[in-house]
Protein backbone atom coordinates (compact mmCIF):
# COMPACT_ATOMS: atom_id res chain seq x y z
CA UNK A 1 0.00 0.00 0.00
CA UNK A 2 1.19 3.51 -0.87
CA UNK A 3 1.00 5.84 2.13
CA UNK A 4 2.81 8.79 0.55
CA UNK A 5 -0.30 10.99 0.48
CA UNK A 6 -1.23 9.94 4.03
CA UNK A 7 2.24 10.99 5.16
CA UNK A 8 1.76 14.41 3.51
CA UNK A 9 -1.67 14.82 5.09
CA UNK A 10 -0.32 13.89 8.51
CA UNK A 11 2.57 16.33 8.09
CA UNK A 12 0.17 19.18 7.23
CA UNK A 13 -2.20 18.30 10.06
CA UNK A 14 0.55 18.03 12.68
CA UNK A 15 2.67 20.94 11.43
CA UNK A 16 5.89 19.02 10.81
CA UNK A 17 7.86 17.93 7.75
CA UNK A 18 6.79 14.79 5.88
CA UNK A 19 10.14 13.14 6.55
CA UNK A 20 9.51 13.32 10.32
CA UNK A 21 6.27 11.30 10.14
CA UNK A 22 6.58 7.61 11.07
CA UNK A 23 3.73 5.11 10.97
CA UNK A 24 3.53 2.14 13.34
CA UNK A 25 3.86 -0.91 11.04
CA UNK A 26 1.33 -2.89 13.12
CA UNK A 27 -1.49 -0.39 12.46
CA UNK A 28 -1.01 0.54 8.79
CA UNK A 29 -4.67 -0.34 8.05
CA UNK A 30 -5.81 2.37 10.49
CA UNK A 31 -3.55 4.89 8.75
CA UNK A 32 -4.98 3.87 5.39
CA UNK A 33 -8.55 4.41 6.66
CA UNK A 34 -7.77 7.90 8.01
CA UNK A 35 -8.85 10.58 5.52
CA UNK A 36 -9.16 13.79 7.55
CA UNK A 37 -6.83 15.94 9.60
CA UNK A 38 -8.84 15.06 12.70
CA UNK A 39 -8.24 11.38 11.97
CA UNK A 40 -4.49 12.05 11.79
CA UNK A 41 -4.54 13.90 15.11
CA UNK A 42 -6.43 11.07 16.77
CA UNK A 43 -3.90 8.56 15.40
CA UNK A 44 -1.14 10.70 16.93
CA UNK A 45 -2.77 10.49 20.36
CA UNK A 46 -3.23 6.72 19.86
CA UNK A 47 0.55 6.51 19.17
CA UNK A 48 -0.11 5.00 15.71
CA UNK A 49 1.62 7.98 14.12
CA UNK A 50 4.94 9.03 15.64
CA UNK A 51 6.87 12.23 15.03
CA UNK A 52 10.63 11.78 14.79
CA UNK A 53 12.70 14.27 16.73
CA UNK A 54 14.79 16.88 14.91
CA UNK A 55 18.40 15.98 14.24
CA UNK A 56 20.57 18.98 15.04
CA UNK A 57 24.24 19.63 14.45
CA UNK A 58 26.30 17.84 17.07
CA UNK A 59 28.41 20.08 19.31
CA UNK A 60 30.57 17.16 20.44
CA UNK A 61 33.60 18.07 18.34
CA UNK A 62 33.25 21.73 19.28
CA UNK A 63 33.21 20.80 22.98
CA UNK A 64 36.40 18.74 22.61
CA UNK A 65 38.12 21.58 20.73
CA UNK A 66 37.09 24.10 23.38
CA UNK A 67 38.44 21.85 26.14
CA UNK A 68 41.77 21.57 24.31
CA UNK A 69 41.98 25.34 23.89
CA UNK A 70 41.30 25.86 27.58
CA UNK A 71 44.03 23.39 28.49
CA UNK A 72 46.69 25.26 26.52
CA UNK A 73 48.77 27.81 28.36
CA UNK A 74 47.74 31.40 27.87
CA UNK A 75 50.24 32.80 30.32
CA UNK A 76 52.98 35.36 29.68
CA UNK A 77 55.40 32.75 28.32
CA UNK A 78 52.98 31.49 25.68
CA UNK A 79 52.24 34.88 24.16
CA UNK A 80 53.89 35.66 20.84
CA UNK A 81 54.03 38.97 19.04
CA UNK A 82 53.43 42.48 20.32
CA UNK A 83 50.59 43.43 22.62
CA UNK A 84 49.04 45.26 19.66
CA UNK A 85 48.97 41.97 17.71
CA UNK A 86 46.45 40.52 20.17
CA UNK A 87 44.36 43.66 20.56
CA UNK A 88 44.64 46.49 18.06
CA UNK A 89 45.81 49.95 19.10
CA UNK A 90 42.60 51.54 17.90
CA UNK A 91 40.44 49.05 19.85
CA UNK A 92 42.44 49.86 22.97
CA UNK A 93 42.07 53.60 22.35
CA UNK A 94 38.31 53.35 21.80
CA UNK A 95 37.71 51.40 25.03
CA UNK A 96 39.83 53.87 27.03
CA UNK A 97 38.16 56.95 25.58
CA UNK A 98 34.69 55.50 26.14
CA UNK A 99 35.52 54.84 29.79
CA UNK A 100 36.78 58.41 30.27
CA UNK A 101 33.72 59.89 28.60
CA UNK A 102 31.39 57.71 30.65
CA UNK A 103 33.08 58.92 33.84
CA UNK A 104 32.80 62.55 32.71
CA UNK A 105 29.10 62.11 31.95
CA UNK A 106 28.48 60.66 35.42
CA UNK A 107 30.19 63.67 37.00
CA UNK A 108 28.13 66.06 34.89
CA UNK A 109 24.86 64.26 35.72
CA UNK A 110 25.70 64.45 39.42
CA UNK A 111 26.35 68.21 38.95
CA UNK A 112 29.91 67.79 40.28
CA UNK A 113 31.31 69.63 37.25
CA UNK A 114 29.82 72.41 35.14
CA UNK A 115 29.04 72.13 31.46
CA UNK A 116 32.01 74.33 30.60
CA UNK A 117 34.44 72.12 32.54
CA UNK A 118 32.83 69.03 31.03
CA UNK A 119 33.52 70.20 27.48
CA UNK A 120 37.05 71.39 28.20
CA UNK A 121 37.92 67.94 29.66
CA UNK A 122 36.02 66.21 26.85
CA UNK A 123 38.23 67.96 24.29
CA UNK A 124 41.37 67.08 26.25
CA UNK A 125 40.32 63.42 26.22
CA UNK A 126 39.80 63.58 22.46
CA UNK A 127 43.20 65.19 22.01
CA UNK A 128 44.91 62.35 23.87
CA UNK A 129 46.05 64.54 26.79
CA UNK A 130 44.50 62.21 29.39
CA UNK A 131 46.75 59.27 30.29
CA UNK A 132 44.43 57.26 32.52
CA UNK A 133 41.28 57.42 34.62
CA UNK A 134 43.40 58.39 37.63
CA UNK A 135 44.89 61.24 35.59
CA UNK A 136 41.38 62.33 34.57
CA UNK A 137 40.32 62.37 38.23
CA UNK A 138 43.30 64.60 39.11
CA UNK A 139 42.39 66.95 36.24
CA UNK A 140 38.81 67.13 37.54
CA UNK A 141 40.12 67.99 41.02
CA UNK A 142 42.31 70.73 39.51
CA UNK A 143 39.31 72.22 37.70
CA UNK A 144 37.28 72.13 40.92
CA UNK A 145 40.07 73.97 42.78
CA UNK A 146 40.25 76.60 40.02
CA UNK A 147 36.52 77.30 40.37
CA UNK A 148 36.74 77.89 44.16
Amino acid sequence: MNLKNKRKLAARALGVGANRIKFDPNYLEDVEDAITRADMRSLLTARTILIKSIKGTSRGRARIKHAKEKKRGKGKGSKEGKKSARQGKKELWVTKVRAYRRYLKVLKDRKEISNKVFWSLYRRIKGGQVRSLAHLRSLVEEEKRKQV
